[in-house]
């Protein structure tokens, strides 16, 4: 297994794959990934659909815009997480939202999101998380119920070419000390 900070600094968001197959055994570890990621009140507001098949893969393409550039990665890649959630459970307590952010779902699928995309890395499979869609779209081509939302897709595969990291910010550039502003 990797060093953590070596996962997180390796990571990348990959568009290209080799024609090989993710087996499902790797898919279950992914999945296993998600399964144990924080959630809020240990809500666990996340599903996952996994696609696999050419013709569901064109079929999310429906609800993906042309601008996106994963677009036409989705078809490629062997395996694509539709990561969904369901609303009104993260971030609620007693039906009641609990902070000024409202329902916490989308925080704890990115929480699900990273975990997937860190425990692939590790295993050498590259990833690109995809938020750029019609949501109500892709709701009605994965047959999400009432009160699911998809959030993300994730296509996932073992790299074709290496992809370079882009520029980061220095620690300093985004950390206050004790109060904004304090360096």
């Amino acid at each position: 297994m990797a060093d953590l900070m070596e996962v997180l600094k390796g990571r990348r968001s990959h568009r290209n794959w080799e024609e090989r197959d993710l087996g499902e055994d790797v898919v279950q570890e992914l999945l296993e990934a998600v399964r144990w990621s924080p959630s809020w009140a240990n809500s666990q507001c996340w599903e996952v659909v996994v696609v696999r098949t050419k013709e569901m893969k064109e079929a999310l393409l429906e609800a993906v815009p042309k601008g996106n550039p994963a677009r036409k990665h989705f078809t490629e890649a062997p395996v694509v997480f539709a990561l969904c959630a369901r609303a009104k459970e993260a971030g609620y307590y007693k039906n009641a939202e609990t902070t000024v952010f409202g329902d916490w779902m989308l925080f704890d699928t990115g929480i699900a999101a990273q975990s997937l995309c860190l425990a692939a890395w590790a295993r050498g499979i590259g990833t690109v998380v995809a938020g750029l869609m019609d949501h109500t779209k892709l709701k009605e081509v994965l047959g999400c119920p009432e009160g699911v939302m998809p959030v993300v897709l994730i296509p996932a595969g073992y790299p074709s070419r290496e992809v370079n990291p882009p520029k980061r910010k220095e620690v300093q550039e985004f950390t206050h000390k004790e109060k904004w502003g304090g360096k």
